[in-house]
């Protein structure tokens, strides 16, 4: 099998826990009767700890290679599962969110500077292409399996099944040595990096926008993963339709990132990049107005086709603007500048909601994208 497509079907694997955990851990604190605030801060937990590690991830990644901080990781996320299901108490979720976030996101940096170690150039993008559309597959399975074992099975027995996901990823990485590809990343030395600043790469203006970009189309996402559970559970829908809007979502993450390779040997990472977000942001105008089941698997759909191709361009821009020898670290801090804005979203668009509704909430989000497709597109004309 090819090293590439070993590291996607690891990531399937990890990732359909992790983006399963998120709808699972919210639809469990509505049954134990949260309110949406709350829901929000569990949301927020997911966060906390990768907005402070994600930098020093990257410098991990950067020092010691992949295999480490991803067991770690793996490890991290099946304690954090296993956490609900022997206290199924609102606290217990807190925690596990919390440890999920601490450990995961050593996995996230590590995996993402691992496919861009891997080759250079098309082959990169190639890399990177089949990776996002690995992990557009978890955001179609991770909801959708989730929902229907919560009807099937309940809240507590759907945490054992989630928790035996990353197992085999913990025996893979722990007990197979050569599992992990070959890259040509050397590991940096302590003292090859005395000398490096985070603000460095904050000053490299390429660099800085590709984050700014990466910020907003993170806002977009968290902010539909945050509200949708709520709007669903609100206006009465089961946890099966909750994961299959969900899964709509996801299929479009699927079928535009099958699709990226081609749009960008067509055109250039920014220029998609700017097309994908302005779709977005038409969507985002009129999603508060949907009520209907199958009108918001519709328009569920065509926003997971806008917001699609972001994550894994933006990863792509982030990882071919950084200096040299700084990749890790450059994908830390895209990754912390993403879990800020995790942080910030349940709580800002959270209480903009529950004071105005939902329509300033998608409307100020459809601004936020117009800005961000502006800067791609001044980015493909210079």
């Amino acid at each position: 099998m090819a090293p590439i497509l070993r590291i996607v079907l690891l990531s399937i694997l990890t990732h359909t826990a992790y983006k399963g955990s998120k709808v699972l851990m919210s639809l469990s604190a509505l049954e134990l009767g949260a309110n949406e605030f709350f829901v929000g801060m569990l949301f927020s937990t997911y966060a906390l700890f990768p907005l402070l590690l994600s930098v020093y991830a990257g410098k991990i990644s950067d020092r010691v290679g992949f295999r480490a901080p991803m067991l770690f990781g793996t490890v991290g996320l099946f304690i954090g599962l296993a956490l609900p299901f022997l206290f199924f108490r609102l606290e217990a979720l807190y925690i596990a969110a919390a440890l999920i976030g601490f450990c995961y996101i050593f996995y996230t940096v590590a995996i993402q500077h691992l496919i861009g170690a891997m080759a250079e150039g098309t082959d990169r993008t190639r890399n990177y292409s089949w990776f996002s559309l690995g992990i557009g597959m978890t955001a179609l399975l991770g909801p959708t399996s989730a929902g229907f074992l919560i009807d099937a099975v309940g809240h507590r027995a759907t945490f054992v099944v989630l928790a035996a996901m990353p197992v085999l990823p913990v025996l893979l990485l722990s007990l197979w040595a050569g599992f992990l590809p070959g890259t040509s990343h050397a590991p940096v030395s302590k003292a090859d990096k005395a000398g490096h600043r985070v603000g460095d790469l904050v000053r490299n203006r390429p660099l800085r926008r590709a984050l700014i970009t990466a910020g907003i189309i993170e806002t977009g996402l968290e902010l539909y993963n945050l509200l949708l559970p709520i709007y669903g559970h609100r206006i009465g829908l089961s946890a099966s339709e909750i994961g299959l809007i969900l899964g709509a979502f996801g299929l479009a993450l699927l079928v535009v990132r099958a699709l990226m390779p081609h749009l960008i040997k067509r055109s250039s990472e920014e220029r998609v990049l700017a097309a994908s977000l302005l779709l977005a942001t038409g969507v985002c105008v009129v999603f508060p107005f949907v009520t209907s089941f199958v009108a918001l698997l519709a328009i569920s759909f065509v926003l997971g086709m806008g917001l699609g191709c972001g994550s894994p361009l933006s990863m792509m821009l982030a990882y071919n603007r950084a200096p040299a020898g700084r990749s890790g670290e450059a994908m830390g801090l895209r990754q912390m500048v993403n879990k800020g804005t995790e942080i910030l979203v349940p709580f800002v668009f959270g209480s903009l909601s529950t004071a105005f509704g939902m329509v300033p909430v998608f409307w100020l989000d459809a601004v936020l994208l117009a800005v961000a497709a502006g800067m791609m597109r001044k980015d493909a004309a210079a």
